[in-house]
């Protein structure tokens, strides 16, 4: 695997969700627990989003499924490890912001990946 693959999965996987774990821990303090996620959401669609149209340069849609599968189990391994084992919230964590998100991590690298291999068509 060379490098541009590991810093586009790994590096932008963590990195993704890392904003996020640290949007989460900033909003518990100014938000209820369980308006947080909700309140991450669209910004990290957001980041996400440019992410995958301004800095992965991959070609194919096999590349961003990579992304996605690795992106979307990085956020369920990282949220388990630092969320739920380490804060063990209250009422439980697993709620329907976190399965949307966790849906966005596969969705939106393979919708990147569709629209890049369909404008690269066009041109």
């Amino acid at each position: 695997m060379d490098k541009q693959v590991l810093i586009d999965t790994i590096g932008w996987g963590l990195a993704l969700w890392l904003i996020g774990y640290l949007l989460g821990i900033l909003l518990f303090f100014a938000l209820p627990a369980s308006l947080i996620g909700w309140a991450i959401l669209p910004v990290g669609v957001i980041i996400t989003l440019w992410v995958l149209l301004f800095r992965i340069r991959g070609a194919g849609i096999r590349y961003y499924a990579l992304l996605a599968v690795t992106w979307a189990a990085l956020a369920v391994l990282c949220d388990y490890l630092f969320i739920v084992l380490l804060f063990q919230p209250a009422g439980g964590y697993y709620k329907p912001d976190v399965y949307i998100y966790y849906l966005l991590m596969v969705i939106l690298p393979l919708a990147a990946g569709l629209w890049k291999g369909r404008a690269g068509n066009r041109a």
